[in-house]
């Protein structure tokens, strides 16, 4: 009774997301009737976030009672982002490698069902970097649209206040208090997360499956396979080098509810608040917790950059270009790692993304319509590890910043884990 207890609320998560499903496998495009009610609770989860980001960001920092910790936490945060990248970028070129599904399927079927491409040109390198970072004006910072620059601004925001002293103590003060306040309103929220996600979801199937045709099965379907792999596999291992057995039993317990909303909403944004509650649950110091999942949400993803992998090496084989020398294999990774860790950043990054793998390979921009699809149908496994990637990395960042035995005082402290 007790364990039934403890996952009651991810049952009924569990439940409301598979029987949205179901409803979406039956009635396919009729499930559009209950849109409204998972778009009133998306709105409400999008709501909190950017005052969530801000306070939980600009809180962390402004509470830090050395500025060494802060430069050590960022330069950890980013090795640790770069090499998960990299590292599920190598899985997915290599399961690509060994099973190709474009190899028996007629391309032809597959070129002759896609939409014409958007007449939209991407961004030039220097109008990328400006609006990547910053925005020009102050009121553009809260919107979710723009959560790296919010980012950047919390982080200077928070050195702010701890270096003004004695005189930032009272704007730290609420920074604390607000905090609390803005984490009970996602607790709140999330009493409706059954009903919900599951509405949304049946929406999300519905709509989804009649455009899983002919080749495209093929990519969804080993992506589903990598994805699985990466999810069980480096999750765990990540989880073991961030604390040994112990790291790995907190992580599995604690993963589940980020995992089904990350599942049911494909998005990262939505799950910043669900994976700061798991995050801090997993045992993560507050202020480790409250600076990745923020910045991951934006900067690491691993899904993406699998995603990357699938595209290019599709049009490769669209069009038989060479994938087995070393500049195409090095070119291929360093692309797909762009695409995925720097263009989730931007706001629309994703058709940006898909225009800089055309030009930088030289394809024609009308096949920019053709990857679309591919964004489209791995939409959901792909932010799966997208934010599940960011709680795992925040141990990391732990193990790293704090020490082998960070669990243990964690523990010591008095932490639940």
């Amino acid at each position: 009774m007790k364990l039934l207890r403890n996952y009651t609320f991810t049952i009924c998560l569990l439940s409301g997301i598979v029987l949205g499903g179901l409803f979406g496998v039956i009635f396919g495009d009729k499930t559009v009737i209950v849109k409204p009610i998972g778009d009133i609770f998306l709105n409400l989860m999008f709501v909190v976030i950017v005052p969530l980001v801000f306070l939980s960001v600009s809180s962390a920092i402004a509470n830090m009672k050395q500025m060494a910790r802060l430069g050590k936490i960022i330069g950890t945060i980013f090795a640790v982002f770069f090499t998960t990248a990299v590292i599920a970028g190598i899985i997915a070129f290599i399961g690509i490698s060994i099973y190709n599904p474009l190899h028996n399927v007629d391309l032809s079927a597959i070129t002759s069902h896609l939409p014409k491409a958007p007449t939209e040109e991407g961004k030039g390198l220097s109008e990328i970097l400006v609006t990547t970072f910053t925005v020009p004006d102050f009121l553009e910072l809260f919107t979710k649209s723009n959560l790296l620059p919010l980012i950047i601004f919390s982080i200077l925001f928070g050195l702010a206040t701890s270096m003004a002293g004695e005189k930032g103590q009272p704007v730290a003060a609420f920074l604390n208090s607000a905090t609390e306040v803005i984490l009970k309103m996602v607790q709140f929220i999330m009493y409706a997360a059954p009903v919900g996600l599951g509405c949304y979801f049946a929406v999300t199937v519905g709509e989804l499956g009649p455009q899983i045709i002919n080749g495209y099965l093929g990519i969804f379907f080993l992506y589903l396979v990598l994805a699985v792999i990466y999810f069980f596999g480096m999750n765990t291992l990540y989880a073991f080098i961030a604390s040994g057995k112990t790291g790995v039993k907190v992580f599995w317990k604690h993963v589940t509810t980020p995992a089904i909303t990350a599942i049911a909403t494909s998005s990262s944004a939505a799950c910043i608040p669900v994976n700061l509650v798991a995050t801090k649950k997993m045992g993560v110091p507050d202020d480790i917790a409250e600076t990745v999942i923020p910045l991951g949400a934006n900067t690491h993803k691993d899904g993406s950059v699998m995603g990357g992998i699938m595209k290019i090496v599709f049009l490769f084989t669209l069009f038989g270009k060479d994938m087995t020398s070393a500049s195409s294999i090095l070119a291929i990774l360093a692309v797909a790692f762009l695409v995925g860790a720097v263009m989730g950043a931007i706001p629309s990054g994703g058709m940006t993304g898909e225009l800089l793998i055309i030009s930088i390979f030289g394809f024609s921009p009308e096949l920019v319509a053709t990857i679309m699809i591919i964004s489209t149908i791995i939409d959901i496994p792909a932010t799966l590890l997208n934010s599940t990637g960011n709680t795992v990395c925040a141990m990391l960042v732990s193990r790293f910043v704090e020490g082998k035995n960070w669990l243990k005082k964690q523990v010591n402290i008095g932490t639940k884990i």
